[in-house]
C-alpha cells in the first residue's frame, strides 16, 4: 500500500493521533504525515503512506491555504484562545478590517509561536514551553499570497501563504496592527498544494474502507516531471546527463515517479532520493 491519504482532521486529537489510529485501521506501520495541526483545529492533513513516506522532505514547503478566526481583547501564551491569558485590554474597534488584512499581503518576517515546533538550539519551542522555560524566538521569512475578509463583524477570514506561516501569529500582529490585543480563536486548513477539503475522508470514512490513496505523482506536482532512459541508471542511482534548466527535478517512468534529481554542474544530475 503506497500512497497519500488527504485526511480531515478534527478538532481534539493531534496529528499523531491520526496516524497511530490510521496504522491500526490500515495495519501498516510505514506511516506519517506532513504539516502539523494543533489539536484544536481541522482541516486537511496528508498521510503518507508506504513508499510515499521517501517524499516527505519534498513537499515541506508546500504552500496552503487557511480559515481562521481572531478574537481581540487579549493576549495568550499561546497565541490561541487554548492558551492561558497573559494580559487583557480594552477593545478598539478595527472600521476596516479589509483594509487592515490587505496590508498584509507579500513576503515578511514573523515571529513564530512559543508553542510551536521550530527548533532553537536542538529543541523545539513547545519543549522549552511545558517547562515553563522562554527563549529568543528567531524571525521567519514567510509569503502571504492573498488574503480575503469572510465576516467582518466575527473576524473570519481565509488566507493563502507559504509553508512555515503560522496563523496564530498572523492573528497576533493583524490585532497589534489595530492597536489591539487579539489571538486566534478558530482554524481550519482548506488546501495543502493541490489536495482540497474534497480531497479528503474521515478517519470514520477509513474505517469503513471509504478511501482512495492518490499517486505520489499528485503531492510532486510541483516538480518537472522528466522521462528517462534506461531506467536502471536511475534504479542504481547513476548519474546522469539532462538537457533541463530546473535545479530539481523529478524522473518518472510510465507515469510513476522513482526519483529526485538535483543538478550537480552544467547538465550532470544526481540522485538525492530514490523512490522505488
Amino acid at each position: 500500500m503506497d500512497g497519500i491519504l488527504a485526511v480531515y482532521k478534527e478538532a481534539g486529537m493531534t496529528s499523531h493521533d491520526v496516524v497511530m489510529r490510521l496504522r491500526k485501521l490500515l495495519h501498516i506501520s510505514k506511516i506519517g504525515h506532513s504539516g502539523t495541526l494543533d489539536p484544536d483545529a481541522q482541516g486537511v492533513l496528508l498521510v503518507l503512506i508506504g513508499r510515499a513516506t521517501k517524499i516527505l522532505p519534498y513537499i515541506e514547503d508546500t504552500d496552503k491555504e487557511y480559515i481562521a478566526t481572531m478574537k481581540l481583547g487579549m493576549r495568550t501564551f499561546s497565541d490561541d484562545t487554548s492558551g492561558a491569558v497573559l494580559e487583557t485590554k480594552e477593545i478598539k474597534e478595527i472600521t476596516d478590517f479589509n483594509a487592515l488584512l490587505q496590508g498584509f499581503c507579500g513576503k515578511q518576517k514573523q515571529l513564530p509561536p512559543m508553542v510551536s515546533s521550530v527548533r532553537v538550539k536542538g529543541h523545539k519551542l513547545y519543549e522549552y514551553a511545558r517547562k515553563g522555560e522562554m527563549v529568543e524566538r528567531p524571525y521567519r521569512e514567510i509569503e502571504i499570497y492573498e488574503i480575503e475578509v469572510l465576516d467582518e463583524k466575527q473576524l473570519r477570514f481565509r488566507v493563502s501563504c507559504s509553508s512555515g506561516t503560522y496563523i496564530r501569529s498572523l492573528c497576533v500582529d493583524i490585532a497589534k496592527r489595530s492597536d489591539n490585543l487579539g489571538c486566534m480563536d478558530s482554524l481550519i486548513r482548506t488546501r495543502v498544494g493541490r489536495f482540497t477539503l474534497k480531497d479528503c475522508v474521515t478517519l470514520d470514512q477509513v474505517a469503513q474502507g471509504e478511501f482512495q490513496l492518490f499517486p505520489i505523482r499528485e503531492a510532486l506536482a510541483h516538480y518537472p516531471f522528466v522521462a528517462y532512459e534506461p531506467l536502471s541508471d536511475i534504479i542504481q542511482g547513476k548519474r546522469i546527463q539532462l538537457d533541463s534548466e530546473d535545479t530539481q527535478v523529478a524522473i518518472v517512468s510510465e507515469q510513476e515517479v522513482m526519483a529526485i534529481y538535483e543538478r550537480e554542474s552544467g547538465q550532470c544530475y544526481r540522485c538525492v532520493r530514490g523512490l522505488w
